[in-house]
């Protein structure tokens, strides 16, 4: 990454985007690290190489321009059409971890949640074992109120660093992040750059083995080593959204290249030459035949950006 500012730059509708500490990539690609290999390009692909410069870019972006921030984009889906303005993508300078007083982490927005969880248990701080079955990164799952084997975000997290739209890096305590299952009151363009986390004092060879029995049962039930994007559904009130689509019958079911996984019913995945559309369109014949078999109608945990081709 370089670390001179890129100049000025004029995006393909016109606008044109600041100057940026760090690196900016026009028609940048995402099929390269998004887990489905799928999608169209962002028209920009800024790297900021700091928390200031991201608040400097962002104040000085026409507000006009959306900003979308992406992880590893575990948990999404971007149509084939690419991504309209901005996409932000963290350095790993903004992984840093740091133990503090009271059982408590805090811990730059681009670092992973197996990342996270090993330094808790090395720390003797249990209550964050989930976060070793979270496969995206911090900001993600501070975004999104992510969850796994009974304990979601808004159980540890005492506050969120975040750099506004307009450029503010400010400090939200939990309470304003109004969680919900699988989702927060964070605006859209707003980009979670930081978290501090709270456990419990808890002895480290105890919470490396519930860590290493939640690597075990993700091995055992989920496609962990095919082209996927996590959850696909929300778990709907009182049921289990992967038990849903088993009993209306579409374990295995295909469009194409995208396929139902056979081992985890809510995951679909990519057998090889999926597109986005393929990947979007099965889950949407899946939502039909789970409410036509059920009455329920899923709801999607992926979250689905950019525009169709």
């Amino acid at each position: 990454m370089s670390a001179s500012p890129h100049t000025a730059a004029e995006a393909r509708s016109g606008v044109a985007i600041p100057e940026v500490q760090g690196s900016v990539e026009p028609n940048g690609s995402l099929a390269d690290f998004i887990w489905f290999r799928t999608g169209g390009p962002a028209e920009w692909l800024v790297r900021p190489e700091s928390v200031d410069a991201l608040a400097d870019f962002l104040a000085a972006l026409p507000a006009e321009v959306p900003v979308l921030p992406v992880g590893v984009g575990s948990n999404l889906i971007v149509r084939d059409g690419g991504v309209p303005g901005v996409v932000i993508r963290l350095p790993k300078a903004m992984a840093k971890l740091q133990v503090e007083p009271g059982n408590r982490i805090r811990v730059g927005a681009a670092a992973m949640g197996i990342t996270v969880a090993s330094a808790a248990r090395d720390a003797g701080i249990a209550g964050l074992e989930f976060l070793r079955g979270i496969p995206g990164t911090v900001g993600g799952a501070v975004r999104m109120n992510a969850g796994a084997y009974g304990r979601d975000v808004s159980d540890i997290l005492i506050e969120a660093m975040v750099v506004t739209r307009d450029g503010y890096i400010q400090s939200w305590p939990a309470e304003k992040l109004a969680y919900t299952y699988r989702h927060s009151a964070l605006p859209e363009g707003a980009v979670v750059v930081g978290a501090l986390f709270e456990g419990v004092p808890g002895d480290p060879a105890t919470i490396g083995a519930e860590m290493d029995r939640i690597a075990a049962e993700r091995e055992a039930s989920q496609p962990l080593r095919s082209r996927t994007g996590g959850s696909t559904f929300k778990n709907p009130e009182g049921a289990k959204a992967w038990e849903l689509i088993d009993q209306a019958g579409c374990r295995g079911r295909r469009r194409g290249d995208a396929q139902v996984s056979e081992k985890h019913t809510n995951f679909l995945l990519n057998l090889g030459d999926a597109t986005s559309a393929d990947i979007e369109a099965l889950g949407e014949e899946v939502r039909a035949k789970v409410k036509a078999a059920s009455g329920v109608e899923l709801e999607w945990e992926i979250q689905r950006v950019g525009v169709t081709k």
